[in-house]
């Protein structure tokens, strides 16, 4: 096992973001997940927790009380202080890191940031080059501005649970990963490092928002607006291939693999190797375009045609013929995926009170200024005493 601790301090030389310092006062998914992409590139990182930390360190599993599973999953990298700044003196402890601080984010809500004194126009004279970060659940200039929002929550308002109710029996149903927090969380990861950027010429801060709930409709409605992309509509919303009712893993012999023939010559060599000539020579099925108009029913041919083989058979012979195939992993067989295994994804560290840990590696490579996994998830308020002074 490595020792990540010995490694050296968030920031401390490696990465593009090193230098950079960032105050953080998010909690659960959203904005630790942006932070940690931070600090695995670089950034100090200060998470700032109230008394009781952050709510996903009470989330299961947990081995020691605070440092739940998910929370250490969110939060490597990164140092925590413990503050009640609804207290005076922990108050001024947060202003003095803002002093010095190149990011705040928070995704507490405006107007009780504005009540702690904490809102952007308190903080701009404070330090004109502080990039200032409100990741929040709908954009303040809406009814919705001050309506609670979370990963579920998100998912209704924004269609995508009603998509994934689409040939569903028992109705709408949430995709099973927090997918809101992590795609607001990734929404945050690029817009605060191009304020970064722009302020290299300017030399000035700005206040950024970001909204779950639209973060969440841009990304959903990319390929789904559909037909109402034009005015007036031409069609319905919603894109025909991603709703087939038969696009789904298929049962092989002995299991269920994921096949997407996508090209013309694709489906030319799918059709020649399962012996099915006719389906070449159908005119519903020979262009990209005839595809699109009868996706649901050529999705139905791969079932009867996907189900006379084992998975192994097809793979072999679906990789031979260069047509996208995967077998349909359980979240367990990732942990021994033979690609994964051969780059190193899953590193064994050693916490300082969890013990042995499993960890994912970065997914992002840099030749010259690779980020690095340093350090783990903190305890809670362990940093207090070198940072605060408190």
């Amino acid at each position: 096992m490595v020792d990540l601790q010995l490694v050296g301090e968030p920031g401390a030389g490696g990465g593009p973001l090193a230098g950079v310092k960032v105050i953080d006062l998010t909690t659960v998914g959203m904005g630790p997940y942006a932070t940690q992409i931070f600090a695995d590139m670089g950034a100090e990182v200060i998470k700032v927790e109230p008394p009781e930390g952050d709510i996903f360190r009470h989330a299961l599993p947990t081995k020691s009380p605070r440092m739940g599973a998910p929370f250490l999953n969110f939060n490597r990298n990164k140092k925590s202080v413990c503050l009640d700044v609804k207290k005076p003196e922990d108050k001024e402890a947060l202003l003095g890191l803002l002093k010095q601080a190149d990011v705040f984010i928070s995704n507490i809500r405006p107007r009780a940031l504005r009540k702690l004194g904490l809102s952007y126009e308190d903080l701009a004279p404070l330090n004109p080059r502080l990039i200032y970060c409100a990741a929040v659940g709908f954009g303040q200039d809406g009814p919705y501005a001050e309506k609670p929002a979370f990963d579920d929550i998100i998912q209704a308002y924004s269609g995508l649970a009603f998509l994934q109710g689409i040939n569903n029996p028992s109705g709408p149903s949430y995709v099973k990963t927090l997918v809101a927090d992590k795609v607001a969380g990734l929404t945050l990861a690029y817009a605060i490092p191009m304020a970064l950027y722009e302020r290299e010429r300017s030399g000035l801060g700005q206040a950024i928002e970001v909204p779950m709930f639209e973060a969440l409709v841009s990304f959903t409605l990319i390929e789904h607006l559909s037909g109402e992309t034009y005015i007036p509509a031409i069609s319905g919303m919603g894109y025909e291939r991603i709703l087939a009712s038969n696009r789904k893993p298929y049962r092989t012999l002995d299991g269920h693999i994921s096949i997407l023939p996508y090209t013309d010559e694709h489906w030319r060599r799918f059709f020649g190797m399962a012996g099915r000539p006719d389906l070449t020579d159908n005119p519903d099925y020979a262009t990209t375009t005839a595809r699109n108009r009868n996706y649901d029913a050529l999705y139905g041919e791969l079932i009867e045609i996907v189900a006379k083989k084992s998975t192994d058979e097809w793979i072999r012979l679906l990789d031979e013929f260069d047509i996208p195939v995967a077998r349909v992993n359980s979240l367990e067989d990732i942990l021994a995926d033979p690609h994964l295994s051969e780059v190193g994804f899953f590193k064994t560290v050693d916490h300082p009170t969890e013990g042995a840990m499993r960890v994912t590696d970065i997914p992002v490579k840099m030749s010259r200024t690779p980020g690095g996994i340093r350090r783990l998830a903190p305890v809670l308020g362990s940093d207090n005493a070198t940072i605060t002074k408190r």
